[in-house]
């Protein structure tokens, strides 16, 4: 029995053995044929257990008695409990795609679940940093290396200075690894994050980034590690806003997969799916100096081919990473800013600048052009905004 089988095992042995059967066998499809991640097929076999106890519960017995009835008042139920209507769209989604294996493996007699319908969801809006600000979010590691160099005579710190960088505000879960849509064809957390996870905690500059995301300032006591770790650090924020690429994808990226004769990298992204990303000059810049003076004194056995490093010489975790960028946002003096808000901010001003759509669709590694039209809003809204603020007539 695979880890899979035996996760999924745990969450529905109040099922009958036939249901359950049919649990593990879609799981399993989900992660090997179909290669979505733990996260994703974690999501999956949530909402479809609960589908399924429902069903119980009004008396099906043997999985081919579920039909159109059963997962309309499934769904009814859920949104009488205050379920959000994102919520019920995912688990939809999950019914609907569950209905249509089911069917091919003939352990339904019909697709089921093809004329159930998703609410629609309220898509709000991404909130962008202006290019302004996502520069200064850009500079905020230059900035702590000089406040770094400045106090390096300093044998010992108060507990209470920390690094920018560090932060303490709480980690959040990227919304595009965290939430799902039907839009993106499925209920998700981290999809696509199928390399080691790499540190669990991370230590800079001799601190522990605890669950409260906060790191001591280096010490200057001659150890190089503070200085590797905020080169680290800056091209994690220029990777971030300068491709666009999901906080998982950015940290799942291997040495190999920087192709810098091009300035390109290439990106595993949801489903397993490849896509070359291009980067920028100053992108490239944080990327030699990572390369010459930041990873080499991080690098350990355990670091294999991994590109960003966590402190400890492990592949970095998206968690930290995520901490990471709402600390220098802090110390910048922005508002709160997440990986997925880097990625809402480099699409928007690619569009403003004038790129096509079809090619921030691609860039972003959206199924769905869908998907990529929302930046289009978040256009229209600014430009609305500046209207309203500077036009007599407005």
């Amino acid at each position: 029995m695979t880890d899979q089988r035996r996760g999924t095992r745990a969450a529905h042995e109040a099922l009958p053995a036939p249901m359950r059967e049919a649990v593990d066998d879609f799981a399993d499809h989900l992660a090997r044929v179909r290669n979505r991640s733990t996260h994703t097929v974690r999501a999956y076999v949530t909402d479809l257990v609960s589908l399924l106890d429902h069903a119980v519960r009004m008396g099906c017995t043997d999985l081919s008695e579920l039909d159109l009835t059963v997962l309309r008042s499934w769904l009814a139920k859920q949104r009488t409990m205050g379920t959000a209507r994102t919520s019920l769209a995912r688990r939809a989604a999950a019914a609907r795609t569950f209905s249509a294996w089911a069917h091919r493996a003939g352990l339904l007699a019909a697709d089921v679940a093809a004329p159930l319908a998703s609410p629609r969801a309220h898509r709000e809006l991404p909130t962008v940093l202006r290019a302004d600000q996502a520069a200064a979010l850009m500079d905020a590691p230059d900035r702590s290396r000089t406040r770094t160099t400045t106090d390096a005579g300093a044998q010992t710190r108060d507990e209470d200075d920390t690094l920018p960088g560090s932060g303490n505000a709480e980690p959040t879960r990227d919304p595009d690894d965290a939430r799902s849509r039907s839009g993106n064809g499925k209920p998700a957390g981290d999809e696509h994050d199928t390399r080691p996870r790499g540190d669990d905690s991370e230590r800079v500059g001799g601190g522990n980034v605890a669950t409260a995301g906060r790191a001591t300032a280096p010490t200057g006591s001659g150890n190089d590690e503070p200085d590797a770790v905020l080169l680290r650090d800056r091209l994690l924020l220029e990777l971030l806003y300068g491709t666009g690429v999901r906080i998982s994808e950015a940290c799942g990226l291997d040495v190999t997969d920087v192709d810098e004769a091009r300035r390109v990298v290439r990106v595993l992204g949801k489903g397993g799916r490849e896509r070359a990303v291009p980067y920028g000059v100053p992108a490239q810049r944080a990327l030699d100096a990572w390369l010459a003076h930041g990873r080499p004194a991080l690098a350990a056995p355990r670091s294999d081919r991994a590109l960003l490093l966590g402190a400890r010489g492990g592949r970095l975790n998206p968690t930290t990473a995520r901490r990471i960028v709402a600390g220098y946002a802090e110390a910048a003096g922005l508002p709160r800013v997440t990986p997925h808000g880097l990625r809402h901010s480099a699409a928007t001003h690619l569009l403003e600048g004038g790129a096509d759509l079809r090619a921030v669709q691609e860039l972003l590694g959206h199924s769905s052009l869908a998907s990529t039209q929302i930046y289009t809003h978040v256009s229209v809204e600014r430009l609305r905004a500046a209207y309203r603020q500077a036009h007599p007539r407005a």
